[in-house]
């Protein structure tokens, strides 16, 4: 029987681990995507849209479709998601690998604050600027609907989920970017704070650079820890070497 993989996607990450596992012969493989973004491309293997209705729910999938191994490559914000994943592992027996990409680090030259949430983010901008490059997402913009007396360019892929800033200008834009576009928009904008999540990667990377360049500091969201007792690999070739020491049927 050929071992039937699911991966919970949404990442680069997950496109490419899609496409690894489908070259092979002896493999199934389901790509299960939120649904948040409204065009996501093509990917390689079988897709399902829409989620699972919790941890419940995810289990009652893995057995009915008999998914022998559940591969958590989502987003490294996506904790409810990743904590799903390990509660129905756990009821089901099914192995869970997650695939994290290695965080940012800070470098000479960075004046990074490193924060634990987008209301610590938020508590913090007044004192560093205000004129605030926002790329945290559509998403979580509530944390930021307070601060009146600041200006805000956020950049999503999608449209921004209210309640939002009051003074703020969308800008509709997908990555990757060089860090000379990075550079023009700090200076089209006049940005003196740029607000981000550690994604890590290097498709959104370019801002950190762009930002050190042109002395302006960097408020840092750290990322939310795994669950207790899970691990993670850094990335796809990690995976493989993960599924293979399972030994799938």
């Amino acid at each position: 029987m050929s071992p039937h993989i699911l991966i919970l996607g949404g990442t680069t990450e997950a496109r490419e681990l899609a496409a690894e596992l489908t070259a092979l012969p002896e493999a199934k493989v389901t790509t299960s995507l939120a649904g948040r973004v409204s065009r996501p491309g093509a990917l390689a293997g079988d897709v399902r849209i829409g989620g699972f209705g919790g941890a419940e729910g995810l289990a009652a999938w893995l057995r009915e479709h008999r998914v022998d191994a559940l591969v958590d490559a989502t987003h490294p914000f996506a904790e409810s998601i990743t904590a799903n994943a390990a509660r129905a592992g756990a009821a089901t027996g099914v192995p869970v690998v997650v695939l994290r990409r290695p965080g940012w680090q800070p470098g000479p030259g960075d004046h990074w604050h490193t924060v634990a949430s987008l209301e610590e983010a938020a508590d913090a901008l007044p004192a560093l600027g205000h004129r605030i490059l926002l790329t945290t997402g559509r998403l979580g913009l509530a944390a930021f609907a307070h601060l009146a007396q600041l200006h805000f360019v956020v950049r999503s892929v999608e449209p921004p989920e209210p309640p939002m800033p009051p003074d703020v200008d969308v800008l509709s834009a997908r990555g990757p970017f060089t860090v000379a576009d990075e550079a023009a928009l700090l200076r089209e904008h006049r940005i003196d704070v740029v607000v981000t999540k550690d994604s890590g990667g290097a498709a959104t990377a370019a801002k950190l650079t762009a930002a050190r360049e042109a002395g302006v500091p960097v408020v840092v969201v750290r990322r939310p820890p795994l669950p207790e007792g899970l691990g993670s690999v850094p990335d796809v070739a990690g995976v493989l070497e993960r599924l293979e020491s399972l030994s799938l049927p």
